[in-house]
């Protein structure tokens, strides 16, 4: 079976409403016969499902379930996980990263999730959404563009893709050093920082294409040359030689698989 697209969005949900990127996302999960599951679980606003259930209706899905997995036990319940296995696209909003990692994290929930978009299932999140949908997740962090010993904490994610590190809100928040301070814990997988109204569309070839009014930041480490990470004192900044990055464009496109990048008039 193919596995569905895996959709971080940056966040700025008042811009997402009018843009093209819960419009494609609706279309990859079926349009208006769409089945579609949102998981407010990271927002202590009571009205956070609602409010992303109104946009899903307006862009005329009528099957929209909302699943608040509140606590560990709501992630074991039959009649959650049932929602979850009918779905065709599922959302989750944003919020608290750290909240959906240790409400859901290895849960049976959890498990019919990373199920789920195996077998064809798209997930998308927003904000604290978008950080969840990895294995490695930037939990939290601090602002800056030069990367520190200690300026970002790693915790487990969702675990859809291990390819790459999704960081949020990127260049309204300057989060260019975390992401890059995240990669140089371990630098196996690529960092995408994704701007608000900008959403990373990672299918289930691991080509990303990009869509959104911003712009998406990729940071490629699998070159690097020199890091002084492990000698830095927490706080001091670090040294990387060898990073490449790429500013993508609504139609650009990144191949996770090849490491390269291509513009919307590219092949």
């Amino acid at each position: 079976m193919q596995r569905g697209w895996i959709i971080p969005i940056g966040g700025g949900d008042k811009k997402v409403r009018s843009s093209t990127i819960l419009q494609r996302f609706v279309e990859l999960s079926g349009g208006a016969d769409a089945r579609m599951v949102i998981i407010p679980t990271a927002s202590q606003l009571d009205t956070a499902g609602q409010r992303t259930q109104d946009v899903f209706g307006q862009l005329g899905v009528s099957d929209i379930e909302i699943v608040d997995l509140a606590t560990r036990a709501d992630c074991a319940d039959p009649k959650f996980l049932e929602k979850l296995n009918a779905a065709t696209g599922i959302f989750f909003t944003g919020g608290n990263q750290l909240r959906l990692a240790t409400t859901i994290g290895g849960t049976l929930a959890a498990k019919a999730l990373r199920a789920a978009n195996a077998r064809g299932v798209h997930i998308a999140g927003t904000s604290a959404g978008a950080a969840f949908v990895c294995e490695h997740m930037i939990a939290i962090g601090k602002s800056g563009g030069t990367p520190k010993r200690g300026m970002a904490s790693l915790s487990p994610g969702l675990g859809l893709t291990n390819r790459v590190i999704v960081d949020q809100h990127f260049r309204e928040r300057d989060r260019l050093g975390r992401l890059m301070t995240a990669l140089a814990y371990n630098p196996f997988a690529t960092g995408v920082g994704v701007d608000e109204d900008t959403a990373a569309f990672i299918g289930p070839d691991d080509v990303i294409e990009v869509f959104g009014s911003g712009g998406l930041t990729i940071v490629d480490p699998s070159e690097l040359e020199f890091s002084s990470m492990a000698d830095a004192q927490t706080g001091a900044a670090v040294g990387l030689i060898g990073l490449k990055l790429h500013i993508l464009l609504a139609g650009d496109r990144y191949d996770l698989n090849t490491r390269r990048a291509f513009p919307s008039a590219g092949p």
